[in-house]
């Protein structure tokens, strides 16, 4: 059986798009909150009714949901008691009076205002104002109390159409129908059916089913539109209406080829009889090889009535009870979908995920266009360093705004040889130009996060920059870094304002319990630096894409960038990691890594070198610079590719260094399971290494996965917005323990 979940699920988040907002008016059905809480790496749930009234059906009857996976669903799921949001109750009355004026009947708004907080409606007129993306309903409502009125206040054309979508069982003879996938149009919309309406039905039933099924499973999509009769035949009711209808497709289909070029394999054929269109047995009978514009069965049935396209929808579904099937609405521009009262939680999956595929991919949806339900909060992100300052801005998950301000050697020249600080003034004025030049001013913001500096250790988190903090920073207590100016120009730019300016997660987090740092000469402890801020956030992101918390998962990270730092995080604890900043580790591109010390000893005194030169060596001028004489990635993967020995004799060796390092992490987790380990940093993009490591670790019996480059950026606006959506409690700096 062709798995349609799963193609669904890879082209939703191939798109890369953000999610968008799903009403569920019947929010307390148990169907609907399980295939919800299945739903949210592709879906934002709002469910009209309490998160205590949901939690209360979860207890009481979907006890075998996974409890991580109930409250993850829960966390990214916005709640709305109908009773407390007058406002949208108003605006939906006011709106609904002039809906039922136009139609030449008066209504009062007491009478609106009680329509408008049923809950079917208040979700039907929150996607038509905007509040919301798609109405999800019928499970428990009749056609005339949730599908007719959706159709009144969401159609966007005037023919629509409801596809059922069937991908049936193996056990299917595979000769009867291609592939046993069969979509059926028009089930249940138009009880009265013109030439123009079934004709447009043809086209777009036609088009769902293009839009959702890749070309690579059916190259063509043969549309058939049926008849009682044979083809050419006067006898039984139908068939003028469906000859007519057939003149009108070729315009129709030509208009949607102009909307995407994928449509061009869309063929559809009219008059043809029910056991030929559902049947490649028959059509070889009835057609044989005369008709070359019908080369097989068709895979869309359009039917010319109501009770035509209800049968074939019901008999398939209760021949087939195993089929995945699902309902899919043309004409509504994705706003609606309706369901069977008999539809199970995943054929509610299935309806949901292919709406949403479909505005991705005809509807050119960007985002929810208000952020009624999930609020979509300003974060200003900064992240200075030594020669430039990266900045952005984020609303909610969604890059308005970056830039890079590169800083020229000439502007930076007065500030040679003084403190990073002295910086600051000439930092933040180019950040307010930035803001400026954007129309932006900070009471546009709603928080500032900077990148975090050399603070004394700390946990993981989001902090805000208080005075001890900002003290701390601009003295450089633990060293004087670009950096450091982050949390003090983010001070800086809120002031007064009452707005909060945050860090996220510095390069001092330390969690690393104290046994761990021992080492075999009493003098030196193990420091703790390390590539913090994306090494968390790359743990955070594989927890939300297995719809699970950073709490809940262990991992190991690999930073692979210009530093490497090899991270163990135990359910949300950052237990081990290497000092990337001193070289301790595996070799990178431009640092030494660690080194059999006798032979570093005698280095030292060997007078080859001055002091200078070796920490040189060790932090910017070792690694594959020493070695091979560049840290140009790309230019040697392409001479490993080549079969240049040398380049592959170096770059394994610093794959087989990581691998062992990754390795060494697993005491960490004092025998609990690895779950994964995952690549992230530039050299993540580099195939040869990232294949070297993932054989390397095979026999630790966890999966590999690859998030290619680091986003900074993304990782500091992430930390504010987890505060400022109440997700996340912000931390007070304490300083020197």
């Amino acid at each position: 059986m062709f798995d349609i979940e799963l193609s669904l699920d890879q082209q939703i988040l191939a798109s890369g798009r953000i999610r968008p907002a799903v009403v569920f008016p019947e929010a307390l059905d148990p169907r609907i909150i399980e295939a919800a809480c299945n739903l949210t790496r592709f879906a934002r749930p709002v469910f009209l009714a309490t998160e205590a009234e949901v939690r209360e059906v979860i207890s009481r009857q979907l006890g075998h949901l996974d409890p991580t996976r109930v409250a993850f669903a829960l966390s990214e799921s916005a709640f709305v008691d109908i009773t407390k949001r007058q406002d949208l109750v108003e605006a939906f009355a006011r709106d609904h009076v002039e809906a039922c004026r136009a139609e030449g009947r008066e209504i009062s708004l007491f009478d609106a205002q009680c329509w408008a907080s049923v809950p079917v409606n208040f979700g039907i007129m929150a996607v038509a104002h905007g509040h919301a993306d798609t109405v999800v309903g019928g499970v428990a409502t009749g056609e005339k109390a949730f599908f007719r009125p959706m159709l009144k206040h969401l159609k966007a054309q005037e023919n629509c159409c409801e596809a059922g979508i069937f991908v049936l069982p193996d056990e299917h003879p595979k000769d009867i129908i291609n592939q046993n996938i069969v979509v059926f149009g028009d089930v249940g919309v138009n009880a009265v059916m013109t030439p123009e309406s079934l004709a447009a039905s043809a086209v777009g039933t036609c088009a769902i089913a293009r839009d959702l099924i890749p070309e690579s499973v059916l190259p063509e999509i043969n549309g058939a539109i049926v008849s009682y009769s044979n083809r050419g035949s006067d006898d039984g009711p139908g068939a003028d209406l469906v000859r007519e209808a057939t003149r009108l497709v070729p315009a129709l289909l030509e208009e949607r080829i102009r909307r995407g070029d994928r449509y061009r394999s869309i063929r559809i054929q009219g008059e043809v009889k029910v056991n030929v269109a559902l049947s490649q047995r028959s059509a070889t009978y009835y057609h044989g090889g005369q008709d070359v514009q019908w080369p097989g069965s068709a895979n869309v049935i359009i039917c010319p009535n109501l009770d035509m396209g209800n049968m074939l929808y019901h008999l398939y579904a209760t021949r087939f009870p195993d089929a995945k099937k699902f309902p899919v609405l043309f004409g509504l521009r994705f706003k609606g979908v309706d369901l069977a009262m008999d539809c199970t939680p995943e054929d509610i999956r299935l309806a949901v995920k292919a709406s949403v595929l479909r505005m991705y991919k005809y509807g050119q949806w960007e985002e929810t266009p208000k952020d009624t339900f999930f609020r979509r909060y300003r974060v200003l992100a900064i992240n200075p360093g030594s020669t430039s300052t990266k900045i952005a801005i984020y609303e909610g998950d969604k890059e308005r705004a970056t830039q890079e301000l590169q800083h020229a050697a000439e502007e930076l020249l007065p500030f040679e040889g003084q403190p990073i600080t002295s910086q600051f003034a000439f930092r933040k004025d180019a950040i307010l130009a930035f803001l400026a030049e954007g129309g932006l001013g900070v009471a546009d913001l709603d928080a500032v996060a900077g990148r975090g500096g050399l603070l004394w250790p700390l946990e993981h988190g989001t902090y805000h920059v208080n005075e001890r903090m900002a003290d701390d920073l601009a003295q450089g207590v633990q060293g004087d870094h670009a950096s450091n100016l982050g949390g003090l120009i983010a001070r800086e730019l809120v002031a007064g304002t009452g707005k909060p300016a945050f860090i996220v997660d510095p390069v001092v987090v330390d969690e690393v319990p104290d046994f761990a740092k021992i080492t075999g000469v009493k003098a030196i402890r193990r420091k703790v630096i390390s590539h913090a801020l994306n090494q968390i956030a790359t743990a955070r992101r594989y927890a939300e894409e297995h719809e699970t918390f950073y709490e809940r998962i262990n991992v190991i990270v690999a930073h692979l960038g210009g530093g490497i730092s090899v991270g163990a995080h135990v359910k949300g604890h950052y237990l081990d990691v290497n000092n990337a900043l001193d070289g301790e580790g595996p070799f990178t591109p431009q640092r030494s890594g660690s080194l059999p010390v006798g032979q570093l000893i005698e280095l030292c005194f060997s007078g080859k070198y001055t002091r200078d030169e070796l920490k040189k060596l060790n932090k910017g001028r070792g690694g594959l610079i020493d070695l091979l004489g560049t840290a140009d990635l790309r230019a040697l993967e392409g001479r490993y590719l080549a079969g240049e020995a040398e380049v592959i004799q170096v770059m394994d060796a610093m794959a087989y260094q990581i691998a062992k390092w990754i390795a060494s992490l697993v005491p960490a987790f004092q025998g609990e399971r690895v779950d994964q380990v995952l690549l992230t940093g530039g050299m993540a993009r580099c195939r040869p290494t990232v294949d070297y490591i993932r054989k390397a670790i095979a026999a630790m019996g966890c999966g590999l996965t690859v998030y290619p480059g680091e986003n900074e950026m993304f990782a500091l606006a992430k930390g504010a917005l987890r505060v400022l959506a109440g997700k996340e409690a912000p931390k007070d700096y304490h300083g020197r323990a």
